[in-house]
């Protein structure tokens, strides 16, 4: 079993010190109009190297851009979109805060969602000496909301989008159209993140649903000699009360927050897994370190029942709410569960 460090998302956009305050300054220096977008896109290509390097320095080796340019997981990418909108604020169940997303007619892609942010990223990569070991084995994984996530939390006043399920669906074929586009510029890795609450059957089955067309678009690119997999990361609360019906998920990873659902491991420990599996060990939201010895059995005593090949290890979900310093040291603790488990130095 090939245990893999790996990002589940965001970082934290800012830090102490005035060199991790320079995005936070330059959007307010935006509002104020003493500073323009080019400065702003300065301060974001500055930040993305830093989250970049962080999780290199960590010990990961599937990281992302930090999701540094994003204001919120929803209006970052509808807001994006022929036919849509931003509107007011609102709280998400999970914590901060998002915009919600008008949606005024059938929604379109005019433009890339985060291709170009990925492509940056990779380059951002690319500049950054190799550790010992690691030689072949990074990559920037690029990350989406999910479409039933974003159709949840958006509105539309259009008669024929005014049920969520209506807009995830629309939604559906946009997503998998950004990633045929990252596919083509070489993505390998691509991260779906569902975190709008499900109630009941109706709300399973249309997650299970709008997942299809962004599944299809990555075999798609399979069958056009690319290589590529495709992670869908749960991360709303219940997941564990619904573990038969896991296997209906289409992709090709599941992510899953072990650090909140005790269930879930539970169930891992007797039942298994039947796809490769991200573990989300640590929490995202809490700054207390978990106990390094308790989350290496925990791992442990999961292998034998999991997916032959690969695991991901990595936090339970984006540490973007955390303190910069608290992100580091949970990124850190993920590397050295791994060492313990198998007996090598988290640099190798």
């Amino acid at each position: 079993m090939e245990l893999i460090l790996a990002s589940a998302g965001s970082y934290p956009q800012s830090g102490p010190g005035a060199e991790l305050q320079v995005l936070v300054n330059a959007r307010a220096a935006v509002v104020r109009g003493e500073k323009t977008a080019a400065d702003l896109s300065d301060a974001e290509n500055y930040m993305v190297r830093r989250a970049i390097e962080e999780q290199i320095a960590a010990g990961l080796e599937v990281v992302t851009d930090g999701l540094t340019r994003w204001l919120d997981p929803v209006s970052h990418l509808a807001g994006k979109l022929e036919g849509v909108k931003v509107g007011a604020e609102r709280a998400l169940p999970g914590g901060g805060i998002y915009r919600v997303p008008e949606i005024c007619k059938r929604p379109s892609r005019r433009a890339p969602l985060v291709a170009d942010e990925y492509r940056f990223a990779c380059n951002a990569l690319g500049t950054l000496g190799t550790p010992r070991g690691k030689a072949g084995k990074l990559c920037v994984k690029a990350v989406l909301t999910g479409p039933y996530t974003l159709g949840k939390f958006s509105e539309s006043k259009d008669a024929a989008l005014t049920a969520p399920e209506a807009r995830a669906e629309a939604l559906a074929a946009v997503l998998g159209a950004e990633i045929t586009a990252l596919a083509e510029g070489g993505a390998e890795q691509i991260q779906v993140d569902e975190f709008a609450p499900v109630e009941g059957a109706g709300d399973w089955n249309l997650l299970v649903r709008v997942l299809q067309p962004l599944a299809a678009a990555c075999e798609a690119a399979r069958g056009k000699g690319r290589h590529l997999e495709l992670t869908i990361s749960l991360q709303f609360p219940g997941v564990g009360s619904r573990f038969e019906a896991l296997a209906r998920i289409p992709g090709d990873i599941l992510a899953l927050d072990l650090a909140s659902e005790a269930a879930l491991q539970e169930r891992l420990a007797a039942l298994g897994s039947p796809k490769p599996l991200h573990l989300g060990i640590v929490n995202h939201r809490q700054a207390d370190l978990e106990n390094l010895r308790e989350l290496a059995r925990n791992v442990e005593a999961l292998l034998p029942k999991l997916a032959n090949g690969r695991t991901y290890l990595g936090p339970a979900g984006g540490l973007d709410r955390l303190p910069r310093e608290c992100a580091r040291e949970k990124l850190a603790l993920v590397a050295r569960v791994r060492e313990m488990i198998s007996g090598r130095p988290a640099s190798l």
